[in-house]
Order: structure tokens, then C-alpha cells, then sequence
């Protein structure tokens, strides 16, 4: 079974940054077994699989799996099968992926790049001691928001960029996604995000974490639109902007990859 492979800097400005994902179209669902096995062979922090979607409700069916699991959202991926659906049809405009856990998904065209809208998934404040040891940092204050995202707010970008968590204590803490943020240097807000528990110590740019960070910066600064780096080793800009229930998160992406994925 051939089934076409494209790899894709999402959330980069040139090849090398953002954070990378396969994108893989199907004509039907694959067992599971053999969706994740696949996710496993790329060894990205996620691909990306597409169906059509019979339904009427989206373009595509849209699914994620990391290499060790399929997550419920993510956005560097969705932007990622987005660039690569609007890039093969020049006078598409948007396209809409309808997920299992995060409802209908749209990525549409923006200037030169794109804009994404997620869900906007607002935090509450919660003590986590056992996350805060494992980061080690001293945080001004902690977040939490069901699904298993866990917020420290750090006092400024040179203590985001410090953070050195214990990845095992961190993983031990259970399936998070642990996101380190603070006002940015050079950008409005700055963040890092860590995921231990699905394979993927720190993720190198991630919307699921915006659209977690996004409704508690937009309080804070107030104003609904504002700028983003995500401070990992490969780094990544984004436009960020809360739209009533949704977090539109706008980018580019680059392809890196591209070729056929020979299934035994």
C-alpha cells in the first residue's frame, strides 16, 4: 500500500523551525494498531492522518497520533495538513477537518500564511505542587484546565527559557501538557511546552498550548490580539487572537518532505 508522505514545518518561517509534522492523506481509516505503528516509523512528534469526510460536516476527517499515542487535539499539525491541502488547490480559500475530540477545525488563508481556529480552552487557577517540583521553577501562578493541561506563569522570558524540568518527575505527573509562560522580550507573551507522557520531552511549537495560554494572556494584557514565541530549541512565531469561543493562532508553514510511505 503506497500512501503519500508529506513533512511540514508548521509555525516556521524557513525550513529547520517550527515544529514538524507528517501529513497523510488516506482514502479510508487504517486499524489503529497500524495508525500508530505508522506515527512510530515517522518518529515526528505527530502525524497527521486525513479521510474524506462523507458526513457533509468538514472537508476531511482529521485525526493525530504521536509515537506513542493519539492526542485528542493538535494544532501545529492541523495548520500542517492545512498547508498541505491548500497548497495542492490554489484557488481554495479554507479548508475544515472535523476531529473525534475537538469538534470542527478550520484552517483558511491569511496573507502569506495561514490562520487556524481552535477551541478556546481558558484555564482556572489550581495549585499543582507536583508539577511545579518537576519544572522547578517558582511560578507567580498556576493554571489548569480539564483535558490535562497544566499552566506555570513565570515572571519574565528569561525564566521561561531556564526552565529545566525532570522529565521523568514530569512524566510521573501523568498524560499533561505542561506549558511554562511569561511576557516576552520580543514578542507579547512567551511559552515553552513539555509532554513527557506521550513521547515528547518538549515540543518544539504547539497550538494546543495557545489555545490554552490565549484567553488567560487576553485577560491580562487587555486586548484580544497580541504576538508569540514558543522558546524551544527550533522556536517559533505565531499571531495570536481570541475570537469569542475560538483561539485563531495565524503562521507559516514550509515543506520539507515530500515522497510515498510503503505499507507492508
Amino acid at each position: 500500500m503506497r500512501i503519500p508522505f508529506t513533512q511540514v514545518d508548521a509555525f516556521a518561517a524557513q525550513a529547520f523551525e517550527g515544529n514538524p509534522a507528517a501529513v497523510m492523506p488516506l482514502s479510508a481509516w487504517l486499524d489503529d494498531a497500524t495508525l500508530l505503528r505508522i506515527a512510530q516509523e515517522n518518529n515526528l512528534s505527530e502525524t497527521a492522518f486525513l479521510v474524506p469526510d462523507a458526513s457533509g460536516s468538514a472537508d476531511y476527517e482529521l485525526r493525530w497520533f504521536t509515537p506513542t499515542a493519539e492526542i485528542a487535539l493538535c494544532g501545529h499539525a492541523t495548520l500542517a495538513s492545512g498547508h498541505v491541502v491548500l497548497a495542492s488547490d490554489p484557488d481554495r480559500a479554507r479548508v475544515r477537518f472535523a476531529t473525534r475530540q475537538s469538534g470542527v477545525l478550520e484552517v483558511a488563508r491569511d496573507g502569506a500564511g495561514y490562520a487556524l481556529a481552535l477551541p478556546a480552552l481558558a484555564p482556572a487557577p489550581r495549585d499543582l505542587p507536583g508539577v511545579v517540583a518537576a519544572l522547578g521553577v517558582t511560578p507567580a501562578e498556576t493554571l489548569w484546565r480539564d483535558g490535562g493541561y497544566a499552566v506555570a506563569v513565570l515572571a519574565d522570558e528569561a525564566a521561561v527559557r531556564a526552565c529545566a524540568p525532570d522529565q521523568r518527575a514530569l512524566e510521573q505527573e501523568g498524560r499533561l501538557l505542561v506549558i511554562v509562560t511569561a511576557p516576552g522580550d520580543t514578542s507579547d507573551i512567551v511559552s515553552r511546552a513539555f509532554t513527557p507522557a506521550f513521547g515528547i520531552p518538549e515540543d518544539p511549537v504547539t497550538g494546543s498550548a495557545h489555545a490554552v495560554v490565549v484567553p488567560y494572556w487576553a485577560k491580562r494584557l487587555g486586548r484580544d490580539a497580541f504576538s508569540a514565541v514558543q522558546a524551544s530549541a527550533r522556536g517559533g512565531r505565531l499571531g495570536c487572537r481570541l475570537d469569542n469561543k475560538r483561539v485563531v493562532l495565524s503562521g507559516t508553514c514550509v515543506t520539507t518532505i515530500e515522497g510515498t510511505f510503503l505499507l507492508p
